[in-house]
């Protein structure tokens, strides 16, 4: 058996090659229309060929335990993919261990030592589970969880890919079929009639198959798969701006409905279009249409008036109502509203000011203004109890949000358009960063030219929360390139072992999420200490070949990402040419 899988791994070897130098000839622009033909077939064959064994990878990591392999098997299974002589893999055959291991399971193995995606290495063992077969908690294999689409899988005539994708269409819906015989028997209709649309008109199979699973989540959904939908999704920056998706249930919507209604109507405390207003400028620094705009200032408090009027004088912000609202619709006219003055005006009375143009958002900005307006009241509040009482206001297990904003101090200095950037990622404009500086729940972290905290505050023996706050907001996440972790769920690692009398010190910390703080400890990678400059890392030679220093900058900005990537190329230069004072951390 061993020597027919080095012989297929051999095989599979001359296929990139092979590939690679046809595609090359085969881009010739003088190319004949029927090769160009036969060069689409060819290449769907093989995009088909290697879609069924991606997922058939997927299956084989599992279940063999790859991602148990000890540290010298891994290398040598590197090495035979940088040089597959037969010799190479023969040896790379490999040995598993029982103990700490690098990797906590397959797909952290698909996706850190293979370079998967996460969401693609999910997706693969999902498949593999409906259309291979699972392993159970005892390593034992566990039947497909679609027998009859497997069955197809299986045959090379047909598209791989198309039945992969209607796996995970159909697995998607296992929280919404019944317990029991009924949901068996659900689950086996929907496969047969996804397998005969397959069959007969593979074309628009995918149209309608995805309509019969919609179908199913259209009737009346268990809880259970409610709430595995549920949350708030970011989806990326779009011409600027953020972008989220929010997904609640009917019970949550009617009570974001009923906050919208009051934001909606200026006589409610929720809808206090100056409450609105200065909520608006306390994220945006721009104080909007109300005095700040000369148009709309009354005559007292326009450029070349020395104050406010008298008391006497009839004009002023409290002497007549205020243009910017309206009364409520039941609501009836002050008593005396109609009433002639006391006094006759020493001028012509000037016609009532228009609304400001603040007025004529729309219901979506103002939605959304009124829902910040909430966040940053209940956080305030919070903020002053405790200045009052040394307390905390907040419901037991809740927390108020707290935002790091990282300011590069050389930028600053010279007066950069750009110097502020939140510990999330995201970039300030200067009027953002004063108007924030103004709020509660907001920390300024100020950065050398390296990334390395220097505003942090006294060093403590043990780290402290103003030292954890510094290197979360400096750092951001996980330390180990692409690694997608928040900050706020990975762990504070200690660079110098506290065990051998390293000091808990702000230079020799660093961050890792919970699975590549353990990857570090057993030499998947290397923490390297730089004077003056945040820690890099350094893969291991089976990861990287060419031993580059490396930064994570997945929570970068891109601006942030090429200085990032300039510093550790410059780093690493200097590292090989011996002029770079530094230390590689032992695990």
């Amino acid at each position: 058996m061993s020597t027919a899988t080095t012989q297929a791994l051999a095989d599979l070897a001359t296929a990139a090659p092979l590939i690679t130098s046809a595609t090359a000839a085969l881009s010739d622009p003088g190319i004949a229309a029927g090769h160009a033909a036969c060069f689409g077939i060819l290449a769907e064959q093989l995009g088909a060929a290697q879609a069924r064994a991606q997922i058939h990878v997927a299956h084989a990591v599992r279940r063999s335990g790859a991602h148990k392999l000890d540290q010298p098997s891994l290398q040598a299974v590197a090495q035979a993919g940088a040089d597959p002589s037969l010799s190479n893999l023969a040896a790379a055959e490999g040995q598993t261990t029982a103990g700490r291991t690098a990797f906590r399971s397959a797909r952290s193995f698909l996706q850190d030592w293979l370079d998967i995606p996460r969401s693609a290495a999910h997706d693969r063992l999902i498949q593999a589970d409906c259309l291979i077969g699972g392993v159970d908690e005892a390593g034992q294999p566990l039947a497909p969880w679609l027998e009859e689409l497997a069955a197809d899988f299986a045959e090379p005539a047909i598209d791989p890919r198309l039945v992969a994708a209607t796996a995970l269409k159909l697995h998607s819906t296992r929280k919404d079929l019944p317990d029991g015989a009924a949901g068996a028997e659900q689950k086996q209709r929907l496969q047969s009639d996804a397998r005969a649309l397959i069959h007969s008109e593979p074309k628009s199979a995918r149209k309608h198959i995805a309509d019969m699973v919609a179908q199913v989540k259209a009737g009346k959904r268990p809880l259970k798969a409610l709430l595995d939908e549920v949350g708030l999704f970011r989806r990326g920056t779009r011409r600027g701006l953020i972008e989220y998706i929010l997904r609640v249930l009917p019970s949550q919507a009617a009570v974001i409905e009923a906050h919208f209604a009051r934001t909606g109507n200026p006589a409610t405390q929720a809808g206090d279009r100056q409450g609105l207003q200065e909520a608006e400028a306390a994220f945006t620094g721009d104080q909007g249409e109300g005095w700040d705009d000369e148009a709309t200032k009354p005559d007292w408090a326009r450029e070349g008036n020395t104050g406010p009027p008298g008391p006497d004088s009839g004009a002023g912000p409290d002497s007549e109502p205020a243009p910017d609202s309206e009364p409520a619709p039941d609501s009836e006219p002050a008593p005396g509203a109609d009433a002639e003055p006391d006094t006759e005006p020493e001028v012509e009375a000037r016609p009532v000011e228009p609304a400001p143009a603040w007025e004529d958002l729309k219901p979506e900005r103002r939605r959304l203004i009124g829902l910040m307006a909430l966040l940053l009241k209940d956080h305030r509040a919070n903020e002053d109890h405790q200045a009052n009482d040394g307390t905390s206001a907040s419901r037991a297990g809740l927390a108020t949000a707290q935002v790091s904003i990282i300011l590069d101090y050389e930028k600053m200095l010279s007066g950069a358009p750009r110097y502020a950037v939140s510990s999330s990622g995201l970039a300030f404009s200067p009027g953002e960063l004063r108007a924030a500086m103004c709020n509660a729940g907001i920390f300024p972290v100020i950065l050398n030219g390296q990334s390395l905290p220097l505003d942090l505050g006294r060093t403590q023996r043990l780290f402290s929360k103003a030292q954890g706050r510094a290197i979360r907001a400096a750092y951001r996440g996980c330390a180990y390139p692409g690694c997608a972790m928040p900050v706020e769920r990975c762990e504070l690692d200690h660079l110098d072992a506290w065990e051998n009398g390293g000091c808990t010190d702000i230079h020799s910390a660093s961050l890792c999420c919970p699975v590549h703080h353990v990857e570090r400890h057993c030499g998947l990678f290397h923490a390297v200490k730089i004077p003056g400059c945040r820690p890099m890392v350094l893969l291991s030679p089976d990861l990287d070949p060419e031993q580059q220093l490396r930064i994570n900058t997945y929570f970068m900005t891109p601006d942030e990402a090429l200085a990032a990537e300039e510093l550790a190329q410059r780093m690493t230069a200097q590292w090989r040419a011996g002029q770079l004072e530094m230390e590689i951390v032992d695990p």
